[in-house]
């Protein structure tokens, strides 16, 4: 009877190790799966704050920037 024991013991453990081993899988690939998407994510929201700056940049003239006006007044 220890022998049988000793087998369903043994059984018992493999059939463990296998389930935690899947388990551990499973996350896994959920853990990356969504870290890919957060990546992507904040990959897309910083090129849309890219867009946003670039079009501000464009429409809103700079304080720095040399007026037009004052280059014709100098070449006169």
């Amino acid at each position: 009877m220890e022998v049988h024991d000793a087998d369903n013991s043994k059984q018992s453990t493999a059939d463990m190790t296998a389930f935690v081993q899947n388990l551990l899988q499973q996350m896994q690939t959920r853990f990356q799966t969504m870290s890919e998407s957060i990546i992507g994510k904040n990959i897309l929201q910083s090129i849309n704050d890219l867009r946003a700056e670039m079009v501000q940049e464009v429409t809103t003239p700079s304080p720095s920037a040399p007026k037009e006006e004052s280059k014709s007044a100098e070449d006169n």
